[in-house]
């Protein structure tokens, strides 16, 4: 295997510069200096065969800047081990140099001062580069590509095409099997319809039709690659009706599905499987539990949560690969499998650094093909960020704050709430907001703005309910997203303290004064699950907002007291 000293080791010389200096009189040349496509690329490869992973891409088609959480509390047996550690902690687990590369690519330290220096990641055109010389170097017939799915969905062509890009650009770049969760909003008519389309196969042992109990999707598909027999199960968000409108995908049933997903690693071994991969979009502590009760899996490709880990955590005999989103990330694992065993592996994340990678000009087309449409939407500027606006984190990030603060404006609410989703490119200070920029963080298929009544009881057990979602010490019962974003009110929330327990001095920050149970409070709120919910849709009302501001200035929010146990 591949330590975790490897990763990145064309970039490591950067690691000679200092934390909290950016790129100091290095500048931006000398930090792409060392970073080359052959050096990304570098790897002896090993074994007979190659899985690549690409998940959370959220539909972005070019290059962009995604900060790292500096905040991601684990619970249990996750408290203070990968992925939930951030920052001068990651640095410190995996032996990390401050200021490096690496450093920029997955934590949040310096971002600012990094992202001038090292410059966007991802882009579509940049990964189809990276693919194709893997399956030049190591042969087409030993490499497979995967998806872990949330690709249908996040970028306003996504939206406006319903996927049809996505669909179209993924079976260009060669994947041979995804799976779901954000695919499923866009309504179970579409989704099948995609699906039928595609020249590879969207697995999901974990989807029933609700009325016959029969499965709706290939559960799992077995490929040969190099020689070696690699059986891939899918297994789609398991709590995609609770985190997701029930009403769009009303006939058919999700869950974890432990039985039968240990029905179908035995079944792949009987068949002869040399290797069992299950292609996961459970979130990472989620597959960690399945994959120290689930007997006979070699390797889970996670997704969901949208780590990003330079090297597998291994649970017992299976390892567990976390490739991060957005496009900032390839994972590259080779195997020796045969004889019905995985006799050895390699692993390395290889960082998507855009200004270090030719863009590759068949896929570069295709994608200038489907955001033409849309170029002079996408490219209309709002206004102007002063301020680093950012998404990832348990509690509140910056670019939350600008929508719940817009709703608080526009809608004349005294309290927002925006939820706490993990998709969303970032913008530096002194970046322009654009139409695009704001699409990315608002774009779906639910997106009305309500505006209603709450009392301060329905308010705190709004924050008890996510909290639980985020922080109940059974992974089974957590759905791995982030804490509901709160505009117009504080609290302090105990992360360690039972359902119904974890919130409590709830204020109301215009006034000062504690939340009243009994009161009544004007809520604004957006990406409600309910249906039939009447408002103008989000993009609309932060897009006024910004318009009107012109120039965008937030001051750190101190409203949310964590108390981490």
């Amino acid at each position: 295997m591949v330590s975790r000293r490897e990763f990145l080791q064309a970039a490591a010389a950067a690691g000679a510069i200092l934390a909290g200096s950016g790129l100091g009189p290095l500048g931006r040349v000398a930090a792409q200096q060392r970073l080359t496509e052959e050096s990304l690329l570098a790897f002896p490869s090993f074994g007979n065969a190659t899985i690549l992973h690409l998940t959370d891409v959220h539909a972005q088609l070019k290059p962009v800047y995604f900060r790292e959480p500096s905040i991601n509390l684990g619970v249990g047996e996750a408290r203070g081990v990968p992925p939930h550690l951030t920052d001068a902690e990651f640095r410190s687990w995996y032996k990390i140099a401050a200021g490096s590369a690496d450093a920029y690519a997955l934590t949040s330290e310096d971002f600012v001062g990094l992202a001038k220096g090292y410059g966007r990641m991802g882009g579509m055109d940049r990964i189809a580069t990276l693919i194709r010389s893997i399956r030049a170097s190591r042969g087409g017939d030993a490499t497979l590509l995967l998806d872990g799915g949330d690709t249908w969905q996040g970028s306003w062509t996504a939206l406006k095409t319903r996927a049809a890009d996505m669909a179209e650009i993924m079976t260009a770049l060669g994947v041979e099997a995804m799976v779901g969760h954000w695919e499923f909003t866009l309504g179970e008519e579409r989704v099948k319809e995609i699906a039928d389309a595609l020249p590879f196969p969207f697995l999901a042992q974990n989807i029933r039709d609700n009325e016959w109990q029969e499965k709706v999707f290939e559960p799992r598909k077995t490929f040969v690659k190099g020689g070696a027999r690699i059986a891939v199960i899918g297994q789609a968000f398991p709590r995609t009706p609770i985190a997701n409108p029930r009403w769009m995908i009303p006939k058919w049933e999700f869950g974890i599905r432990e039985e039968e997903m240990q029905r179908q690693v035995d079944e792949a071994r009987a068949e002869g499987a040399d290797c069992v991969v299950v292609l996961s979009h459970n979130g990472f502590d989620v597959d960690r539990k399945m994959a120290s009760r689930v007997k006979g899996i070699d390797i889970v490709l996670t997704a969901h949560t949208h780590d990003a880990l330079p090297d597998v955590l291994k649970v017992g005999n299976t390892i567990l690969v976390a490739s991060g989103s957005h496009g900032k990330f390839i994972s590259r694992i080779d195997i020796d499998a045969g004889g019905g065993r995985l006799k050895g592996f390699r692993h390395r994340l290889i960082p998507v650094f855009s200004d270090a990678i030719r863009p590759d000009p068949e896929m570069a087309a295709l994608v200038a093909k489907w955001r033409g449409p849309y170029e002079a939407d996408l490219g209309r500027v709002l206004g102007q960020t002063e301020s680093l606006l950012y998404r990832r984190g348990n509690f509140n990030g910056t670019f939350d704050d600008l929508i719940a603060g817009a709703m608080l404006k526009e809608r004349d609410a005294e309290i927002a709430l925006t939820p706490g989703f993990r998709w969303g490119a970032t913008l530096l200070p002194g970046d322009p907001i654009t139409f695009e920029a704001l699409a990315n963080a608002t774009a779906m298929t639910y997106p009305n703005c309500y505006r209603q009544q709450m009392t301060g009881e329905q308010l705190k057990t709004i924050l008890e309910d996510v909290a639980d979602n985020i922080f109940h010490p059974d992974p089974y019962f957590q759905g791995g997203g982030d804490m509901v974003r709160v505009g117009g009110m504080g609290y302090r929330i105990d992360v360690a303290k039972p359902m119904g327990e974890r919130i409590s001095e709830m204020t109301h920050l215009a006034s000062g004064k504690p939340i009243d149970a009994a009161r009544s409070y004007v809520v604004a709120g957006w990406a409600s699950v309910g249906q039939g919910v009447e408002g103008p849709p989000i993009w609309e009302v932060v897009a006024g907002h910004v318009a009107r501001e012109k120039t965008i200035r937030l001051e750190p929010n101190a409203s949310v007291k964590v108390v981490a146990g």
